[in-house]
């Protein structure tokens, strides 16, 4: 559970916005989309050596 303590006289928008940018680098949305549905070892592996050729695919173009 995040704990966001308010100092006296903060404005609330303020709190909320410290509270959201906690949220997001705990990782949890991202932890809970991906258990929604099994994905295959293979299939993780797949994904990632297409996504690494992509990004070489980009670099190599750069390059040019």
């Amino acid at each position: 559970m995040l704990i966001i303590p308010i100092k006296e006289g903060e404005n609330i928008d303020r709190a909320l916005k410290r509270f959201k940018r906690k949220f997001d680098r705990t990782g949890t949305m991202r932890q809970l989309r991906s258990r929604q549905a099994f994905i295959k070892p293979s299939v993780k592996q797949r994904a990632r050596i297409q996504k690494a050729q992509y990004i070489q695919n980009l670099r190599d173009q750069e390059d040019l």
